[in-house]
């Protein structure tokens, strides 16, 4: 699907949809990472991670062909957007060896108002008064669960902070490129811009993978190629400004995986905001549902 067809009312509802999937995934592959990049290095991780992610899209990409995929009329927006999602990946997993998964995703919860005001700067895209009351409402939520204060700081906190800058910037130009660049395109360019980089940083500290590690990596690169398609074909469909708002359902599938997975069981205060931002992300998905019926002749 091209930008000629994107935002049509039956389709704009996939957004959201597939945003929240994604954020799914992505929470998976996180808490898999911080397992692993304790004993291996990050350029080692990214690399195979890149390998998976350019089988996946050249599966994706197969019918058409992979040179066929990569013809686009705005080649510097693909590589400076595959660049930066690399980079932005990088420094999540390097966090995760010295801060807590719901806490970097705490910090990094401030995205979405970064996407928005660059979406109006940038694209022109209009940020209406429920949008903006969903995203500070979302803002809240995470203001409830880190509860600013509660730690002295250091210099791992600037990571998740950078990578939010980042990560809302990728978004922006895959918004960008989505009105010229079907999905599969986008997602052909970053599988081969990505592992084209992370060639060159693969053999720096590389320790040789375990069997169990082996099977943690691989399955980290499928979730991550999945979830990274599912993102693109969302804001293939609906505008950057439209799905940020169930951006913020990441930190709650962090939050949960945190319990099952590390035994950490959420206080009060996170379970309140957690249900702020959810809140937040079903009136938009409500609003936005509504408008577009309105406007359906």
């Amino acid at each position: 699907m091209t930008a000629a067809t994107a935002g049509t009312p039956n389709k704009a509802a996939l957004g959201p949809l597939l945003t929240m999937f994604a954020m799914l995934c992505f929470a998976g592959m996180d808490a898999t990472s911080k397992f692993l990049v304790a004993d291996y290095a990050v350029g080692q991780m990214m690399w195979i991670r890149c390998i998976i992610l350019f089988l996946f899209a050249w599966f994706i990409v197969r019918r058409i062909g992979v040179r066929a995929a990569l013809k686009t009329p705005r080649p510097g927006v693909q590589i400076t957007r595959s660049l930066i999602l690399l980079v932005e990946s990088a420094l999540f997993v390097f966090a995760f060896r010295y801060l807590p998964l719901a806490d970097t995703h705490a910090l990094a919860s401030t995205s979405p108002l970064i996407v928005i005001a660059l979406g109006v700067i940038f694209l022109n895209e209009r940020a209406g008064a429920a949008r903006w009351l969903a995203v500070v409402a979302g803002f809240t939520g995470v203001l409830l669960i880190i509860r600013p204060g509660f730690r002295d700081f250091d210099w791992p906190l600037l990571l998740p902070v950078v990578g939010a800058v980042l990560w809302a910037t990728y978004q922006i130009l895959t918004r960008l490129a989505a009105r010229h660049d079907s999905a599969d395109t986008s997602l052909i360019w970053s599988a081969l811009i990505a592992l084209i980089a992370t060639t060159f940083v693969a053999p720096i500290d590389w320790r040789w993978p375990t069997a169990g590690a082996w099977v943690l990596i691989v399955g980290v690169a499928m979730i991550g190629s999945v979830a990274n398609y599912a993102l693109i074909k969302a804001l293939d469909y609906a505008e950057a400004g439209a799905v940020q708002p169930y951006s913020y359902t990441l930190l709650v599938w962090a939050t949960l995986l945190g319990f099952v997975v590390f035994g950490d069981f959420p206080d009060l205060w996170t379970i309140v905001g957690a249900a702020v931002i959810v809140a937040s992300s079903a009136y938009t998905w409500y609003h936005d549902r509504m408008t577009a019926s309105a406007a359906r002749p």
